[in-house]
């Protein structure tokens, strides 16, 4: 009867009502006289022996039904790896066919179009901004100055020998094969 009470408490019973049945079963069993308790572990002895042995039948005909299941998988020419990619893409295409599938891809769809609205919009005020900031005084002003600023330099100078060349030409005469690019080279030729 300790034995018995010591097993019980082994595996405790996952629910409430498992547990009441459990207490119950314990109750009944020690109520037994010691050849009853004897007769029932005998009983539950054999039922156990004749359960393990259909399994390990059951686990027997399964196998061999595996086996001629893969025999006949492979006269018919189908692989796993075929198998495996008629499950994907039956597995891709009940995903597709799904309400939350096809509600995520609206979802991202109009999220997708609200972003290139926002980048278009922001593309077109950068743009109009950069229109605005060339048409302004202040940018026309350092244009001017710029612009004056080049013509200047690119004005005629007057060479040391006293010939008449643009910047352009000093800077071609400067840059030739011979290799004399310093400006003291310059004022010696």
């Amino acid at each position: 009867m300790e034995d018995l009470y010591n097993n019980a408490h082994l595996s405790e019973p996952a629910s409430p009502a498992a547990s009441v049945a459990s207490a119950e079963i314990a109750a009944e069993f020690a109520a037994l006289t010691v050849e009853e308790k004897e007769q029932r572990r005998a009983e539950w002895s054999q039922e156990l022996a004749r359960v393990e042995e259909e399994i390990n039948t059951l686990r027997t005909v399964l196998a061999s039904k595996t086996r001629h299941a893969s025999d006949l998988k492979r006269k018919l020419g189908i692989t796993v790896w075929k198998e495996l990619t008629d499950d994907v893409n039956q597995g891709v295409k009940n995903l597709k066919e799904s309400h939350v599938f096809q509600r995520t891809e609206s979802v991202l769809k109009t999220t997708g179009e609200k972003t290139a609205s926002v980048f278009g919009s922001i593309t077109s005020g950068i743009t109009s901004k950069f229109s605005q900031m060339k048409n302004s005084e202040s940018m026309r002003s350092i244009e001017a100055s710029v612009g004056s600023a080049y013509e200047n330099v690119k004005t005629k100078v007057t060479s040391r020998s006293g010939s008449v060349s643009s910047f352009p030409d000093d800077l071609d005469e400067n840059n030739s094969p011979s290799g004399l690019n310093s400006p003291t080279d310059s004022l010696t030729k």
